[in-house]
Order: structure tokens, then C-alpha cells, then sequence
């Protein structure tokens, strides 16, 4: 009888220890869409951080040119808007693949 029931406590021990191994695998995935949300975020803050970067260095430089030569001010805006719209939309792909990812 003694035999008997050091197998039952063996067996309920494995049984009991093997749960917990099961449940980490669950909890690894889940925090594989944590991390992946984590580095949608830092993209999109990095990505909005260059883009408002770029476009103040590029209106600084326009503002820079009109004020200098004012007569210039229509050849130098129109470029400058078109820039600012490029720099603006790769800010938004940027957005667009972190909400993909996420």
C-alpha cells in the first residue's frame, strides 16, 4: 500500500509541476505582441520626433532665404511646401506600419 501511494504522490507532483511549463509558453506569446507594440510605439515617437526635426530645419532655412532676399520669397515657398509635404509623409508611412504591427 505504502508503494501505491508514493506513485499516486508522484504522479499528482509531475502533474502539478507540468502545469505551470504549459501556462509559460502562453505567456511568452502574448508577451511577444507586448514587445512588438512597445516597438511600434518608440518607431512612430522616433519617427515624428526626425520628421518635426526636419521640418523646422527646413522652414528655418526658407524663412532664412525670404529674409534675406525677399524678391526670392515665391521661388523659395514653393519648394519649401512641397518638401514639408514629403518629410510629413513619411511620418505617416511611419504611422501606417506601426499600426500594422500593432
Amino acid at each position: 500500500m505504502k508503494n501505491f501511494s508514493t506513485k499516486i504522490v508522484v504522479a499528482l507532483a509531475a502533474t502539478l509541476a507540468a502545469a505551470p511549463a504549459f501556462a509559460q509558453d502562453a505567456a511568452v506569446a502574448n508577451s511577444d505582441k507586448g514587445l512588438v507594440s512597445i516597438a511600434a510605439a518608440l518607431a512612430i515617437g522616433l519617427a515624428a520626433f526626425g520628421g518635426a526635426m526636419a521640418q523646422g530645419k527646413a522652414a528655418a532655412s526658407a524663412l532664412d532665404g525670404i529674409s534675406r532676399n525677399p524678391a526670392a520669397s515665391g521661388k523659395i515657398l514653393t519648394p519649401m511646401i512641397i518638401g514639408l509635404a514629403l518629410i510629413e509623409s513619411l511620418v505617416i508611412y511611419a504611422l501606417l506600419i506601426a499600426l500594422r504591427l500593432s
